[in-house]
C-alpha cells in the first residue's frame, strides 16, 4: 500500500536523527520497535518490558509489521531518543547503575520502571531509597554449607562504611561486617537459579568470600544494589578528594570478565588436570570448585606485560595433561606459571583475550599495593 510506504519511509527518516539509531533504554543498534505513548525508538526486548507496564505499554510497536497512525509517526518525529532522555534522565544520580543491552533483566526493567513509571529522574524533588544514609532489611542468604537460602537482616551504613548481616533479626552482633570499599556486587541470575540472584564478593583476611542473595522484589533487590553503589561513592570520594565523578566511577561494582570452566593443574605441574570454575574479576583471577562456593580455592593476580606477567597458548613441553580438555593457556607470573586446559579453541581464545587485555593495562597505584598483598600472602 502506497499509504504504507510512506509511513515506512517517514519512520527510516525519523531513525536517522541523532539518538534514535540505538535503544532509548539499553543502548542496543538498530532498534525496531517504538513506543507512541513515549516517543522512543527501543529494541525487542526493551519492548517486551514496555508493553508489561501500564500506561506506557499500551502502545508499543514494531516499526515495519505494525500499522502506524500519521499523528504516530508525527509524535515520534516531534520527540525522539534525545530529546525524552533529557525529561526522564534529567537528574539521574551519577553511581545509579544504567544497564546495557548486555545486562539481565532484573536491571533493564527495573531502570525501565524507574524512568517511566516511577519517575524517578525528572527531578521533581522525590526521595529514592537507594539514596539514604543507611539501609536496613530482609534478603535471602544462600547457607556457607548447605545451600540453603534463609531470611537474614542486612544492614547497610554510610557513615561506618559498612555492609552487616545478622543471622537473627535481633541479633545483637553481627554475623559478619564488609568493608563496601572492599565490594563487588554482580547480578547473577543463572548461576544462583533466581531472577533477582546478587553476588556480594568481598576480602576477608586477604582471601575472596562470595555471598549469594535474593530478594522476590525486584525493585528492592535492585534498590540495594544501587545503595551500595552510592555509599562506596561516598567513601571513595573522602579517601580520593582530588579525584573526579569519572575516575571515581570504575571503583564501584563492575561485572566479571570472565566466568566459565577450565581445567587446571597444581603448582608443581606434575599433579592432574582438574575441573575448577574461573571468574575474573579485573586483576584477580580466582578459581573454586564449584560456581557457588563461599570461597576461592586460590587466586591468582595479573600485573603488568612489563613487570614478568603473560599469557599465551599451550601447556609448556612435556606437560602430562591428563584431562579431557586440549586447548592449553600458560599465565606466567614473577612467582610461578599456572596452566589451565579449555573444553573448545573458542573458549580458549576468549580467556587469552581477556587475560592480555588486562595485562596490557598500567597498574594504578592501589593494584600495585594489591600485587604486593598477594606476594606477601602467597
Amino acid at each position: 500500500m502506497p499509504g504504507n510506504e510512506r509511513v515506512s519511509r517517514l519512520l527510516k527518516e525519523i531513525i536517522q536523527k541523532p539518538g534514535n539509531d540505538a535503544c532509548a533504554d539499553c543502548g542496543a543498534p538498530d532498534p525496531s520497535w517504538g513506543s507512541c505513548s513515549l516517543g522512543v525508538f527501543i529494541c525487542v526486548q526493551c519492548s517486551g518490558i514496555h508493553r508489561n507496564i501500564p500506561d506506557i505499554g499500551m502502545k508499543v510497536k514494531s516499526l515495519s509489521l505494525s500499522r502506524w497512525e500519521d499523528q504516530e509517526v508525527k509524535f515520534m518525529a516531534e520527540n525522539g531518543n534525545e530529546l525524552m532522555k533529557h525529561k526522564y534522565e534529567a537528574v539521574v544520580p551519577v553511581y545509579y547503575y544504567k544497564p546495557t543491552h548486555k545486562d539481565c533483566q532484573v536491571l533493564r526493567e527495573q531502570w525501565i520502571r524507574a524512568k517511566y513509571e516511577r519517575k524517578e529522574f525528572t527531578g521533581e524533588g522525590k526521595k529514592r531509597t537507594y539514596e539514604e544514609e543507611t539501609r536496613d532489611g530482609m534478603l535471602m542468604k544462600r547457607g556457607r554449607d548447605n545451600g540453603q537460602f534463609l531470611n537474614r537482616r542486612f544492614v547497610l551504613s554510610e557513615r561506618e562504611g559498612t555492609l552487616k548481616y545478622f543471622t537473627k533479626y535481633d541479633a545483637k552482633e553481627p554475623k559478619a561486617v564488609i568493608k563496601v570499599d572492599s565490594i563487588n556486587a554482580a547480578f547473577q541470575p543463572e548461576k544462583i537459579g533466581n531472577p533477582n540472584g546478587l553476588q556480594i564478593t568481598y576480602l576477608k583476611d586477604y582471601s575472596t568470600r562470595n555471598i549469594f542473595l535474593y530478594h522476590d522484589n525486584a525493585k528492592e533487590i535492585v534498590d540495594w544494589f544501587n545503595s551500595i553503589r552510592a555509599i562506596q561513592l561516598h567513601y571513595l570520594k573522602v579517601a580520593f578528594p582530588g579525584a573526579n565523578d569519572a575516575e571515581l566511577m570504575p571503583k564501584l561494582t563492575r561485572n566479571f570478565l570472565k566466568e566459565g570452566y577450565m581445567e587446571k593443574t597444581g603448582p608443581r605441574h606434575t599433579e592432574g588436570f582438574k575441573k575448577r570454575w574461573f571468574t575474573l574479576d579485573h586483576r584477580r583471577l580466582m578459581y573454586y570448585k564449584d560456581p557457588l562456593d563461599a570461597f576461592a580455592k586460590g587466586e591468582a593476580f595479573l600485573g603488568h606485560q612489563d613487570h614478568g606477567y603473560s599469557a599465551s597458548p599451550g601447556l609448556p613441553a612435556g606437560t602430562h595433561c591428563n584431562g579431557a580438555w586440549q586447548h592449553g593457556i600458560t599465565i606466567v607470573t614473577p612467582e610461578r606459571s599456572f596452566l589451565f586446559t579449555c573444553e573448545t579453541e573458542v573458549e580458549q581464545q576468549d580467556w587469552l583475550k581477556h587475560f592480555n587485555d588486562v595485562i596490557s593495562i598500567q597498574m594504578s597505584p592501589q593494584e600495585y599495593s594489591m600485587e604486593a598483598m598477594f606476594r606477601h600472602k602467597h
